[in-house]
């Protein structure tokens, strides 16, 4: 099996070190806006860098991971559907509900497969809290907690381009709650604040957000996110019922510590970012992909995953601009078929 890898950064070089250790993966074409960056990574793992694109479709690959800058990801989807390539992609799809159901379409119209970047979805934490859900050992939920807390914020030049705190991190919060639930939401109430350093208020975007989403149960999850956690990186989520409650994320490298005489320590070395803490779901979910592309297993994370997510930041972000509830059957997607 040949791959080609379009994005050589920090998570794409990650992706490349996985497929060019897996047994299945024959050989990698690597290519990247900076073209030395692509050549010295394919120097290190033994692999071809491309000069460009257009070359990854010209010399024939069996699928692709995209791995862009988010702003190419829906044209770059879109012409792997065309050539008829199974892909695997960072979220998101498109920073915007119309480039996501065009990409999407495409795909449908193709008939091929996408596989979305939700790593969360291969963590064994999440993966247990879902099982723990599933055989009712919870009895039912009525109450979940999930944040995710970045240690530092990243540059002032990625905030304009991220699609702010809801799409950019929230959103992994919003797919994972659906995954692990196995419930839809239907109405969301969120709040931002901008208080924290002034690159956020010049880019339109908060450092620090929160919403209430009301399930189609009737459960109710709250959602916190902050890019200012100096503590570290904090990605947890509670799962509480009527019979019993569960915690994902609560580990000795939790930055979190109690005021009780007896309980738990500080970390001694807490997370630092989600590429550490969430390492060995990165590797999962790319050693399925190859699976996926083999026929070995179906597709774990589909489009239609993404944009139920990306629906629900857009929710949030209304909201919050608007401060009121804001119903999902508002927001576009939630009924119009994917394939024109």
């Amino acid at each position: 099996m040949r791959i080609g890898v379009i994005g050589t950064g920090r998570i794409g070089a990650i992706h490349a070190n996985t497929l060019s250790r897996n047994r299945e993966v024959g050989s990698l074409i690597l290519t990247d806006a900076d073209p030395a960056r692509a050549q010295e990574l394919a120097h290190r793992l033994g692999e071809t860098a491309a000069p460009g694109v257009d070359e990854i479709f010209q010399w024939g690959v069996d699928a692709v991971v995209i791995t862009t800058t988010t702003s190419a990801h829906a044209e770059l989807i879109g012409r792997a559907a065309r050539s008829g390539l199974p892909v695997f992609c960072e979220k998101p799809i498109a920073l915007d509900l119309a480039g996501t159901l065009e990409a999407l379409g495409e795909v449908e119209t193709a008939g091929t497969v996408l596989q979305m970047g939700f790593q969360r979805r291969f963590d064994t934490g999440y993966s247990g809290a879902r099982e723990a859900v599933r055989s009712g050992r919870l009895g039912r939920l009525h109450t979940v907690r999930a944040l995710t807390s970045d240690q530092a914020p990243p540059s002032a030049a990625y905030l304009p381009v991220s699609g702010g705190l809801y799409r950019d991190t929230l959103i992994h919060d919003f797919d994972i709650l659906r995954w692990v639930t196995g419930r839809e939401v239907v109405d969301v109430y969120a709040a931002g604040s901008d208080a924290g350093p002034a690159m956020f208020r010049e880019a339109g975007d908060v450092d620090t957000g929160a919403a209430l989403l009301t399930l189609d149960d009737g459960m109710l999850a709250t959602v916190t996110a902050t890019r200012l956690h100096g503590a570290g990186y904090d990605v947890r989520m509670e799962l509480a019922g009527e019979l019993d409650q569960i915690v994902v994320g609560l580990d000795d490298r939790t930055p979190i510590a109690s005021t009780e005489p007896t309980g738990p320590p500080a970390a001694d070395k807490p997370w630092t970012g989600f590429l550490e803490r969430f390492g060995p779901a990165y590797e999962a979910e790319l050693c399925a992909f190859v699976d996926v592309v083999r026929g070995g297993r179906p597709n774990p994370c589909d489009g239609r995953e993404a944009l139920q997510a990306l629906r629900i930041a857009e929710a949030c972000e209304v909201s919050r601009r608007e401060r009121r509830a804001v119903g999902l059957t508002e927001i576009l997607g939630g009924s119009r078929p994917l394939a024109g």
